[in-house]
């Protein structure tokens, strides 16, 4: 057996470190940058999570927090960002369908239960006649409010309304409620100034609002308004689209759903 002199021995330690250096830079490299716009709350929280699951695949994530349900849309339509994680699947259809935008979701992520909150009842029973409800001035949302009213007995909607019900759907009123339609990232500020807000839970815990302990009437969890991840459709087969639901759906994520959120916000996988 040959003993290496120190030099020569030194020499190929050196060009071995040399070698997985470079392999790290190549690596390094490699990995694709994805711009991914969410709102704020929930969904940045969650994609923080993903995160460095996503990494192990190659897949470096860049969080994009946007303030309303409009703009992460158009972003990702003109390619300021890869994907996006904010919004329901019947939200991205009545956008697909209204704005001729070009988007498809590719997995599913969280439910979060829509809540009915108030300063001024504790129960939907107390709510006078004439009392004013605020729900999300958007298609989706504000339908949603109104089947979760529906739902409460406040009202009764026109069958065929669907879930794009507006409050010229609502048939039968007998608190005559009056409907304020606002910005949906507006709702929470709104409960000063109405008797009543269906507000969506990312917003309603962006404000310091418990969906659990807060809410006066909450949504079933099996509901239809699932989130999705959307990209465009030109590249719902590339592979990073698969790295990242894959990420999305890991039992990481969603042990860390249910470990931060209790119950506010349930896995849709």
């Amino acid at each position: 057996m040959n003993i290496l002199s120190a030099k020569t021995l030194a020499g190929r330690v050196g060009a071995a470190l040399v070698g997985v250096a470079a392999i790290a830079l190549a690596g390094a490299a490699s990995a694709e940058t994805i711009r991914i716009g969410v709102s704020a709350g929930p969904h940045a929280q969650i994609l923080d999570a993903v995160k460095p699951i996503a990494a192990k695949q190659g897949l470096d994530i860049k969080i994009i927090e946007f303030t309303d349900y409009v703009i992460p849309n158009a972003a990702l339509a003109s390619g300021e960002i890869e994907a996006n994680s904010f919004q329901h699947q019947p939200y991205l259809d009545n956008q697909v369908q209204d704005r001729g935008l070009k988007l498809v979701s590719v997995g599913k992520t969280v439910v979060f239960p829509m809540g009915i909150y108030s300063k001024k009842v504790k129960n939907l029973s107390e709510l006078s006649n004439g009392a004013s409800v605020a729900v999300p001035n958007d298609p989706t949302n504000g339908g949603r409010a109104l089947l979760l009213l529906q739902d409460q007995g406040l009202i009764k909607l026109s069958p065929e309304a669907g879930l794009k019900a507006t409050p010229i759907d609502i048939t039968e009123n007998p608190k005559k409620l009056r409907i304020v339609e606002l910005d949906a990232a507006q709702l929470p500020r709104s409960l000063g100034d109405v008797d009543a807000a269906a507000v969506n839970t990312n917003y309603a815990i962006e404000s310091g609002l418990n969906p659990l302990t807060d809410a006066i009437a909450r949504e079933s969890a099996e509901s239809p308004y699932t989130n999705v991840i959307a990209v465009r459709e030109v590249d719902k087969d590339k592979p990073w689209v698969k790295q990242l639901v894959e990420s999305y759906h890991s039992p990481e994520v969603k042990q860390f759903v249910t470990e931060k959120f209790k119950g506010a916000v349930v896995t849709g996988w």
